[in-house]
């Protein structure tokens, strides 16, 4: 039997200090010619649309891994994306789903799960329609919009580019689908988290599901309904027998889908406010803590704009064009 293969998109916002600008094209631009061959097919940028372009153009950026058998290997890979990013980026940094301030359905950032390898495609997809509710907890993270708590999070019950499931597995904006460009299956609820660990438990959770020989009821339906009270009202009752049936697979703590990262978060900006919070964010990011730290210096200069217009996103526009081509 072939080996479950894992890729893993990580996007997250670079806001100077407060809100995302152009000059995050300049810090992929040094990523990508620190390492053209690499970052040229595994970094992204993302751009709002419609009515939200009024509080800015700029949204999240994005930095992909490789693909790989071994989730300690995959997460290697992730720390070491994490660590050059970092290095070539003096804005804070802040994996969460939705910024704070506004409320902007198209401005928000995920963690994107490719998974390939299975044997039974039918059954990989309802086993993980089954279970994703309560995935998803591990590493819920946008409490806040609008400058008012939420709940869990605004992205995954607001969010234009996610959704609710449908029967056309191959359209692109739902929380699962089948990629037309990969092949994958791959898994779009997850909002960004700056904890690695619960990222690990996530993927381990996820090769569990899938390596297992038992049918799940993933219904649809079941699922849109979940969803939403997810997003708002984290664990409840109903997610207790996927829990037990999850538990059955894999030794998985229940305190880690009772206390989420949006928990944690929320309290966080309730004391401390959302500049502070998205120090924190960066820190924990950057050094593993989410503490707030002092503010550094930032500048926003045209100059830099200009230089990451040229030379990341315009370098990169053939392979845009091919991508979308291949996904639609």
């Amino acid at each position: 039997m072939a080996p479950l293969l894992f890729g893993l998109e990580e996007e997250v916002f670079i806001t100077e200090p407060d809100r995302p600008t152009m000059q995050s094209l300049y810090y992929l631009a040094r990523l990508l010619w620190r390492d053209p061959a690499y970052y040229y097919t595994h970094t992204a940028c993302n751009f709002t649309r419609g009515k939200d372009l009024r509080f800015g153009l700029m949204s999240g950026i994005e930095i992909s891994t490789g693909t790989f058998a071994a989730i300690p290997a995959l997460l290697a890979d992730l720390q070491r994306r994490r660590r050059e990013l970092a290095a070539v980026c003096p804005g804070l940094i802040v994996p969460v789903g939705h910024l704070f301030d506004r409320e902007e359905p198209t401005n928000i950032c995920g963690l994107h799960i490719h998974v390939s390898g299975f044997l039974d495609r039918e059954r990989a997809y309802r086993n993980l329609v089954y279970f994703l509710p309560l995935l998803a907890l591990l590493v819920i993270n946008s409490p806040v919009a609008g400058n008012r708590y939420y709940g869990q999070s605004y992205r995954l019950a607001e969010a234009f580019a996610i959704g609710s499931l449908r029967e056309d597995r191959l359209y692109r904006f739902q929380d699962l689908i089948e990629s037309k460009r990969l092949g994958t299956l791959e898994m779009r609820v997850f909002d960004p988290v700056w904890d690695l660990e619960r990222i690990r438990v996530l993927l381990e959770c996820i090769r569990a599901i899938l390596a297992a020989d038992v049918d799940y009821p993933g219904d649809i339906k079941v699922y849109n309904r979940l969803r939403y009270r997810v997003a708002r009202e984290g664990y409840t009752w109903e997610l207790r027998p996927v829990y037990n049936d999850l538990r059955r697979l894999l030794p998985v703590p229940e305190a880690l889908f009772r206390h989420t990262p949006a928990e944690a978060l929320g309290e966080l900006w309730l004391r401390e406010g959302t500049l502070a919070t998205y120090t924190a964010l960066d820190n924990a990011y950057r050094n593993g803590i989410l503490k707030p730290r002092p503010l550094p210096p930032l500048r926003v200069r045209w100059p830099l704009m200009l230089a990451g217009f040229c030379g990341y996103y315009i370098p990169r526009v053939p392979y845009n064009i091919k991508k979308v081509w291949l996904e639609w």
